[in-house]
């Protein structure tokens, strides 16, 4: 836990402090219960926050520009959001039940799908019907580790969770929902089908 970088290593700064918070404070039968919970590179539609990979690439189409990318060799570890949702609500659930799941968790894909922001890029553009350029940022950045995963094998065993999407159909899920925006369809609708869809699965 931790990091060269001060993202990382403000990461493993949380968890120490929230560790001893619930040590000494809430660690008697009947008090509140505390987990904390470490998610995957979280996609989906319905993200515009900026200096993220697919929202960046969804303005970068719109505008017809390229969009600039700081490392595309870095692997990371994608997964769709109601993946990560579905670990925290299940996570909270058991908390609920039972006093025994107040721990530090990961909710994040399985190893297959760690992949390079380049991969990414290129699927995005394959799913996309006009594509889209993009360009390395020539700029020194701060720097990133190259290989980020998370072990979720404590989720699974523990908690039974498990993904449903793999990193192909979270980007065909992200950019799907990309597509109906471009069309002014009903996305509160469509937002719900595709929730609908997901707990189906």
């Amino acid at each position: 836990m931790g990091g060269f970088d001060p993202y990382s290593a403000s990461k493993g700064a949380a968890e120490l402090v929230t560790s001893s918070y619930r040590n000494s404070f809430f660690n008697s039968k009947n008090v509140t219960r505390i987990a904390t919970v470490r998610a995957g590179n979280v996609i989906g539609g319905g993200d515009w926050a900026e200096d993220r990979l697919i929202p960046d690439s969804i303005r970068a189409l719109m505008k017809n520009q390229s969009v600039e990318i700081r490392n595309p060799n870095a692997k990371r570890p994608w997964q769709y959001v109601l993946e990560s949702i579905s670990g925290m609500l299940w996570l909270a659930t058991k908390m609920f039940e039972e006093d025994k799941f107040n721990e530090a968790w990961n909710f994040g894909p399985d190893e297959k799908d760690c992949k390079s922001v380049r991969w990414i890029l290129e699927k995005i553009s394959a799913e996309l019907d006009d594509g889209f350029s993009w360009k390395e940022d020539a700029r020194a950045n701060p720097h990133e580790a190259v290989m980020l995963k998370l072990d979720c094998t404590k989720a699974k065993k523990r908690l039974g969770w498990n993904t449903k999407l793999g990193v192909n159909e979270a980007i065909e899920w992200t950019v799907n929902w990309y597509k109906e925006y471009f069309k002014k369809s009903d996305m509160k609708k469509y937002t719900e089908n595709q929730i609908d869809r997901f707990t189906s699965l």
